[in-house]
């Protein structure tokens, strides 16, 4: 979840004016290792991760990451975009590790968290210190000194810290608190699966990995709402662990059913095709009854229809349908007790109107649709003191391309700008940056250039156009066409990254003062 990942960039691929799309083959999400996605549209495909421009119509004022596809996926990001287009209430957080100087990476995340606010979201930004300490051995000197670095940028960007919340993971009670709670509901062969955990992985980094979940769940714990955490799709281990951990925590789940007893995702998938061809069989379709759906299943209907798992899956369904007998094959919305206790889960019940059947560690409501029962299921939870949690959201930036070609990384000083280096520094790195130019400048007036695989391209599109969508699609427009050469593309590239970094440390200095008067530590406590 924290904003120092390594960044890459895609190889060649259908050309499209958001700074690189992808073409190879390799998709690996580590959150703390040398991530690399070659292939964007296999995290689709591989991780269920959405693509953002699907969204982007719902989304108020979008900001221009999202408009050129910077942002290009998301998980769950609809009720993030409802509670701001309505006015409702909303969070985003994001985390940055302190283990060197902040550079244009971290701007996306910046951007991100900062546009949030702006459009009236409760905005958290964190300095992920245990995890630094923990997970890559500094000491709390220096990340004392690069975490004040990280804040002044963000206050300069815009953070309005009045607004907004800024704490310490180490200073933060709340979070140790919440991350012992949630501890209880993680075990190592989980952490171990997700993220290759061993027997040689200390147990104070397998800590800070719930300290990230008490993390992203933080902006609930006054009241649950939607949340979105802006990252990198190598950070997407976090969030996915973090969704999961959100709905254990939860007192009661909420599913669909079609009789008393219980069963797993996929007989349900084949009981409700059951019920949905009772005509076929039942001597009464208004009533069909369970053991006439077994029957059907294990003759003419087991082939109607592709099964979740294999043939298995049918004949368990069918057991319990020929269980239940004639008891009628009826729709419902249940509420399964989790971890209520029983004054919850009797004013659970209580809470249910209309026609309802109480099971020892189930509800089974007829009258209620299931977006009205999960509402129900947190109200009476978060009365009965629980948290409620909403599943976070998140959204996922591309990797932007090293200077030099490659990843970009703060241990390869020339492949990456940082937000405090001189402005003439970042000039020359710009002047001296690769590109995806052609060899001559006459094949570039021919054939164009190749602005998909250009990292100069890109600092267009990520920073250097800012909100000017029509100059970022006419830089690349004149290379691809031909008509811009490299030499000029650079200079000009190169101006506008000194004015930036000059502007911007310039404010850096202007909000030195706000930042001492944040309500944050600026020193750790911790033994140094």
């Amino acid at each position: 979840m924290t904003g120092d990942e390594p960044i890459e960039g895609s190889e060649s691929g259908e050309p499209l004016p958001d700074g690189g799309t992808a073409g190879a083959d390799d998709v690996a999400l580590d959150p703390w290792g040398s991530s690399t996605v070659s292939d964007y549209r296999k995290l689709f495909e591989e991780f269920g991760i959405e693509e953002f421009e699907e969204v982007l119509p719902e989304v108020p004022d979008p900001h221009y990451l999202m408009r050129r596809g910077v942002i290009f996926g998301h998980r769950d990001y609809r009720p993030v975009a409802e509670a701001m287009r309505e006015g409702e209430s909303a969070a985003v957080l994001s985390g940055f590790m302190p283990t060197g100087d902040p550079h244009i990476g971290h701007k996306l995340v910046f951007d991100e968290i900062i546009w949030h606010q702006r459009q009236g979201v409760d905005a958290y930004a964190l300095i992920a210190d245990l995890e630094a300490h923990a997970a890559r051995g500094l000491s709390w000197e220096e990340i004392d000194e690069h975490a004040r670095n990280y804040l002044l940028s963000l206050l300069a960007l815009g953070f309005d810290p009045d607004e907004g919340e800024l704490y310490r993971q180490s200073e933060n009670r709340e979070v140790q608190d919440l991350a012992f709670e949630l501890g209880i509901e993680a075990n190592f062969s989980e952490l171990g699966s997700i993220y290759g955990f061993d027997g040689e992985t200390d147990v104070s980094h397998m800590q800070s990995v719930v300290t990230q979940m008490a993390d992203i769940l933080y902006p609930q714990l006054d009241e649950p709402k939607p949340t979105v955490i802006p990252v990198g799709p190598d950070q997407d281990p976090h969030v996915r662990l973090a969704r999961d951990l959100a709905s254990r925590m939860r007192y009661f789940g909420v599913t669909e059913a079609y009789a008393s007893f219980e069963a797993t995702a996929d007989e349900s998938a084949v009981i409700a095709e059951a019920y949905e061809a009772r005509e076929a069989y039942a001597d009464d379709p208004g009533t069909p009854r369970c053991a006439e759906a077994a029957e059907w299943l294990r003759g003419e209907g087991g082939a109607r229809f592709e099964v979740p798992d294999d043939e298995r899956t049918v004949e368990r369904a069918a057991e319990k349908l020929e269980n239940a007998g004639m008891e009628p094959l009826r729709p419902r919305t249940r509420f399964l007790n989790r971890r209520a206790d029983e004054d919850a889960f009797e004013a659970l019940i209580e809470a249910v109107d209309g026609e309802k059947r109480v099971f020892e560690a189930h509800v089974d409501a007829f009258d209620l649709d299931r977006e009205a029962a999960e509402e129900l299921a947190r109200e009476v939870e978060v009365e009965h003191g629980g948290y409620g949690f909403l599943p976070p959201s998140s959204i996922y930036h591309r990797f932007m391309t090293g200077l030099t070609g490659g990843k970009m990384s703060s241990s390869i000083p020339a492949s990456h700008i940082s937000l405090l280096d001189d402005p003439e520094a970042g000039y020359e790195k710009v002047k001296a940056a690769t590109t995806g130019g052609r060899e001559t400048a006459e094949k570039q007036r021919e054939l164009g250039g190749r602005a998909d695989e250009c990292p100069v391209y890109e600092l267009y599109a990520y920073l250097l156009a800012g909100d000017d969508d029509e100059f970022a699609k006419r830089v690349y427009d004149e290379c691809v066409g031909g008509d811009r050469l490299c030499g000029d593309c650079k200079e000009q590239a190169a101006r506008l990254m000194e004015e930036f970094l000059a502007d911007h440390q310039e404010k850096r200095e202007e909000v030195a003062e706000l930042l001492e008067d944040a309500d944050i530590e600026l020193e750790s406590s911790r033994a140094r």
